[in-house]
């Protein structure tokens, strides 16, 4: 596994009460039922619009934020999903769609467009039991992950974003996944490696005041197969296997471990044919700081036309050594000039860890804090609060 040194890298300055990205969750309802998921389908779980502002509302009263993404469930299922992303437009935030898309028409999109969406991010990977796809590889999904990012594009003008679960026997695809963003990185300008959890009641016991759980009631899938200790380091190793100059520039650290790579943030300079560079952490730090200077939020997304401004994005050279090498990379070809370079993000997700003295490592400053019951609570911890209006506590097993 790569060691990676986190005081090479820019820790991104978000927190609990200023950060990029607020997580509204206006339904619990799905229409896939995806191994991993840690949220409970409801069959009634959609939140009225009046909730749906008070959770705004919150959001407003305890963080800045730069987008909302808005996620659940699938949020395509509400019916008021197109009034849903106006509210949050016309509060001054961007919209991002999280979706695994099924739900999604060509006149579905024109409208959610027109009502301001500022992009989608799509949860593609093998393990969804998708109808059409059930059989398919991470590979054969390229297919559709391209007809998403194409409708996408024809309908311009919105970022488009992938998430893929990593499992333990997926992990060896993510090259594949990011030679095919790069092939496509003209439409697609984010892609997303989220590294598969689960409760494991072979390490810990878990309680909710001093009592003791018996967590296979959980969603979070008890005694799993797969690996649930997958890190962010073995995944940046292997996209280091497919592009050996492969780094990143900034991350958010454990709240539990302050050297370990919760969110792992890469951004890279190319054409569809090759990759010429990586954005460093003084890059980055700087469009964050201006960001906030000039617009009160820090990043959380660039727009679509951001993507495609790969060569304005190379004077950032002018304070990042790893910028000043892709400047260098792509203007050694003369014809270069005439070329368009485009700007791609990848991000590693490593979420919850359990350590050995029963510790929970959650993610520092998570952008995916969301609202129950009128206060900020980790998202990926819901069905803690909706049982016991807390999250559990764990404890090394007991012999």
């Amino acid at each position: 596994m790569t060691k990676l040194n986190h005081l090479n890298y820019y820790r991104l300055p978000w927190n609990l009460a200023d950060n990029a990205i607020a997580w509204l969750e206006p339904t619990a309802k799905c229409n896939l039922a995806c191994y991993g998921c840690y949220r409970q389908n409801q069959s009634e779980g959609h939140k009225s619009l009046d909730q749906i502002k008070e959770d705004l509302d919150v959001f407003q009263k305890f963080r800045k934020f730069d987008a909302v993404s808005i996620a659940g469930g699938d949020p395509l299922v509400h019916p008021d999903i197109v009034e849903i992303v106006r509210l949050i437009k016309e509060r001054g935030a961007k919209p991002i769609i999280n979706t695994n898309g099924l739900a999604l028409t060509p006149e579905l999109l024109r409208e959610l467009k027109r009502a301001g969406a500022f992009g989608f991010t799509f949860h593609i990977d093998s393990k969804q039991n998708r109808p059409g796809w059930k059989e398919s590889s991470e590979i054969e999904l390229n297919e559709l992950r391209y007809t998403y990012a194409r409708m996408l594009a024809d309908a311009g003008g919105m970022v488009c974003s992938f998430n893929s679960t990593v499992y333990e026997d997926t992990a060896k695809f993510v090259p594949d996944l990011a030679r095919w963003a790069e092939r496509n990185i003209d439409i697609v300008q984010v892609m997303v490696f989220i590294l598969y959890r689960a409760i494991d009641t072979r390490k810990v016991d878990f309680y909710v005041g001093g009592d003791k759980l018996d967590a296979s009631t959980f969603v979070y899938n008890d005694e799993p197969e797969e690996r649930t200790d997958i890190k962010a380091e073995e995944i940046y190793g292997m996209l280091r296997s497919e592009y050996p100059d492969f780094d990143s520039c900034a991350y958010l650290n454990g709240t539990q471990q302050p050297d370990s790579f919760k969110w792992l943030l890469s951004g890279r300079f190319g054409t569809k044919e090759r990759i010429y560079g990586y954005m460093g952490p003084k890059g980055m730090e700087l469009i964050q700081t201006v960001n906030h200077l000039i617009h009160g939020t820090y990043l959380g997304y660039a727009s679509a036309l951001t993507g495609r401004m790969g060569k304005t994005m190379l004077l950032l050279g002018a304070f990042d050594r790893k910028v000043r090498s892709a400047f260098k990379a792509f203007y050694s070809k003369p014809l270069n000039l005439f070329k368009r370079l485009y700007y791609q993000s990848v991000m590693v997700i490593q979420p919850i860890d359990f350590l050995e003295d029963g510790r929970q490592n959650m993610c520092d400053s998570c952008p995916d804090i969301t609202v129950w019951n009128g206060q900020l609570v980790w998202s990926c911890r819901m069905d803690e609060q909706l049982k016991f209006g807390r999250n559990m506590e764990s404890l090394p097993k007991r012999d």
